[in-house]
């Protein structure tokens, strides 16, 4: 049996030994006269009321005994749990609830943020013979992973009864992994790690976090555009039950150096004798090139690349950052395979730098006005077989998380929104490298290690 095989056998095997030693709920201390008790949900929210959660993590390795003596006396789970009630403070809406209002007059329904402080779920696990490197080693993310989030197989809308925001740190031999999953329909991937930077600065003894302003809920932007509450044909009891199996799938992180990220796209602008195609659409465009050479399809079959776009810095006037909600764009590339691998790295990349640009303030009132008049609220399932799709950003603060005894040394995501063809991209932990979290059916991870053009990104 191959070597690397082994490994992930036996990291599966301790899976068995995973404790739950104790749930609780976290409220926020903020008083009611400091709260906006109901928060409106926009189209940009609703239409993602039938996929999963967010699910991210972070791993770190234990404190030591004398870090773990400076976290004011106490563990650190209680010392987490009493910063997590602080950071809710700040971040009240995720201590609520999703309300559904059913609109008899034209039979559709509506939905808001109760911000009404039933709590976040809180819940402390250990696996005591499992280490960081049971975590790291193997060549694909072990399944076992999944089980350090909280809410699996939930959809959004399911927020009208569970916590919308759940959190569960996972003790290990050697390290301590700290899993959230948020309510999509309430946060986008920037909202919620802004949450996360400002939880783990309390953590690390700032009480009144100077790094982050606090999170803006108004929704003024749409003021003129549409009226709130929308109204939309959703029925809880009209949702399928039905669950379909996917297709046996693997995950692995391929790193993409700082070093390399900027040979590829030397190359790429090189091609196309510009200078605007960015460090991520180049990997992007590297990655979607070897993943349509190794399905091996039809070569004038049409192909798609699902790119999710930030849209706080594209609409007029721009959102702030501390825009708490969703606001983002999916933008769609469309090639036929022949075009794709024929042409070089540079055209591909120039591709999906022309989608994201035709982003613009017109195309998101265009979107929001027209969602209105006619909802569309997919599913995961609706997801195509020739397609990928890419969610989260390189932007994002995931390393700067250190919450009293280090800093992380892992990202991790769980199984919510994940099906064939989907990569989620974090900042590697060297500033300006790239991690890509390629979900994808192991014949063609496999296929891919043995691809020369697409491995050349990685020899050292």
């Amino acid at each position: 049996m191959h070597s690397s095989s082994i490994s992930n056998l036996n990291s599966e095997a301790k899976m068995t030994h995973i404790r739950f030693i104790s749930t609780s709920t976290i409220q926020s201390a903020a008083s009611p006269s400091e709260v906006t008790r109901r928060i409106e949900l926009t189209p940009w929210d609703l239409q993602l009321l039938l996929v999963d959660h967010i699910q991210k993590g972070i791993l770190f390795f234990k404190p030591t005994p004398s870090q773990e003596k400076e976290l004011k006396g106490s563990s650190v789970i209680d010392h987490l749990k009493t910063s997590l009630s602080r950071t809710l403070d700040i971040f009240y809406p995720l201590a609520g609830r999703l309300v559904m209002v059913e609109n008899d007059d034209d039979k559709t329904s509506s939905f808001f943020v109760d911000c009404c402080n039933l709590g976040a779920q809180f819940v402390h696990a250990m696996i005591d013979d499992l280490t960081v490197a049971d975590i790291l080693d193997p060549i694909y993310v072990p399944e076992f992973v999944n089980s350090f989030f909280l809410l699996n197989s939930v959809l959004n809308y399911e927020g009208i009864s569970k916590p919308l925001l759940a959190v569960q740190v996972t003790e290990l031999a050697d390290g301590i992994f700290i899993g959230c999953t948020a309510n999509h329909c309430v946060v986008d991937g920037s909202s919620f790690w802004r949450f996360f930077n400002t939880w783990s600065e309390i953590s690390r003894g700032n009480n009144s976090p100077t790094s982050q302003s606090p999170p803006i809920f108004q929704r003024c932007f749409f003021d003129g555009i549409i009226d709130f509450p929308v109204h939309i044909p959703f029925h809880p009891n009209e949702v399928s039950s039905e669950k379909s199996i996917p297709p046996p799938l693997k995950q692995k992180v391929f790193h993409f150096s700082k070093k390399k990220i900027a040979q590829l796209k030397a190359k790429a602008n090189a091609e196309m004798g510009t200078s605007n195609i960015s460090s991520l659409q180049v990997v992007l465009g590297h990655l979607w090139r070897s993943v349509v050479r190794n399905r091996r399809c039809s070569a004038n079959q049409e192909v798609h690349y699902r790119v999710l776009v930030g849209m706080r810095q594209r609409v007029q006037p721009p959102l702030p950052e501390e825009y708490f909600g969703n606001a983002v764009l999916l933008g769609k590339v469309t090639a036929t395979v022949d075009n794709l691998l024929e042409h070089g790295l540079g055209w591909v990349a120039w591709q999906i730098n022309k989608e994201i640009a035709s982003q613009t303030a017109e195309e998101v009132k265009k979107f929001i006005e027209d969602w209105v008049k006619a909802p569309n609220i997919p599913t995961l399932s609706g997801t195509a077989s020739n397609a990928l799709a890419t969610g989260s950003s390189p932007r994002f603060n995931v390393y700067g998380n250190d919450f009293g005894w280090g800093r992380p040394i892992a990202v991790r995501s769980g199984v919510g929104n994940k099906f064939d063809g989907k990569l989620t991209v974090f900042p590697g932990v060297e500033e300006g490298s790239m991690d890509f979290e390629a979900c994808l059916s192991p014949e063609i991870l496999e296929a891919m290690a043995d691809d020369a053009e697409f491995m050349e990104a990685f020899a050292s």
